[in-house]
């Protein structure tokens, strides 16, 4: 199976396309579909259904990748800011793989781009640790170690210096300061990926978000042991990365949720 559905779901727009995992391209050009105004599990649900049914054709029965706007816990979305509250507590995957009646994957937004980075992108072929981090509103990241994702991690709430790192450092706050590119690089965006250096070592940045295309205007002002790059696959990451996630997750299921439940309160116990 080389094409796998890949649906990116964002505050305006839900997005899908099938992937050719061969060459982690669009097989067929993507589907974009108003996300609704209530945008509650269940109308985002009724979207997700019309994207699978339109490209059934192409990828059968297989699994979808859901790159998803808040963190994903074993498929569990423990808090959503920019959907329906509804959403917040549901085991996500659970319900839209029983709404859609196939293998569901959700993954949170940056983690998806960082997979399709590290896979088809920026970053591939780059062994170790990449960090990617999306420069926007707010900052995303993603942690990937040789190919494999570490999920749901939060680098643009770092705190630094007393402050949350996003309110200091995206580029949103550029723009909101009327800052040159060189003043927030050196006053703000050095101070945040010198952090990041030390606490993880990586071995490759990759710079995402729609300032990442004015990169020669801000990188050169960096001063990082780390090579740092733009992201390639820009608006097709999200898409692209959670095919992928999915086919991955097919060939290598988790430990059932029922293990984990027992473990952790066999650690509780302990205590």
């Amino acid at each position: 199976m080389s094409k796998v559905l890949g649906i990116d779901v964002g505050g305006s727009g839900i997005k899908g396309a099938p992937v050719d995992l061969e060459i982690g391209d669009f097989a067929e050009p993507r589907l974009r579909i108003l996300t609704p105004e209530k945008s509650s599990p269940k109308n985002v649900v009724a979207v997700l259904r019309e994207i699978v049914d339109n490209f059934t054709p192409t990828i059968g029965d297989g699994p979808v990748g859901i790159s998803f706007p808040a963190p994903a816990r074993h498929g569990v979305i423990p808090f959503i800011a920019n959907l329906d509250q509804g959403w917040a507590g549901l085991h996500a995957e659970d319900y839209i793989s029983d709404a859609l009646g196939r293998p569901v994957t959700v993954l949170n937004d940056a983690d998806a781009a960082g997979v399709g980075e590290v896979h088809y992108g920026a970053a591939k072929g780059v062994p170790g640790v990449v960090i990617l981090t999306t420069l926007g509103t707010g900052i995303g990241s993603a942690v990937i170690n040789n190919g494999i994702l570490l999920p749901n991690t939060e680098l643009g709430h770092l705190e630094i210096d007393g402050h949350d790192a996003e309110r200091r450092a995206a580029s949103s706050v550029k723009d909101r300061k009327n800052m040159s590119y060189k003043d927030w690089a050196t006053k703000r965006l050095q101070r945040y990926y010198e952090v990041v250096e030390m606490l993880f070592s990586p071995d490759l940045f990759v710079v995402g978000g729609g300032v990442s295309k004015d990169h020669n205007k801000f990188f050169k002002y960096l001063n990082l042991e780390t090579p740092m790059v733009p992201a390639k696959l820009l608006n097709r990451a999200g898409i692209i990365g959670a095919a992928w996630q999915a086919r991955w997750r097919l060939d290598h299921p988790d430990v059932p949720e029922e293990q984990i439940v027992e473990a952790a309160k066999k650690a509780e116990d302990a205590d």
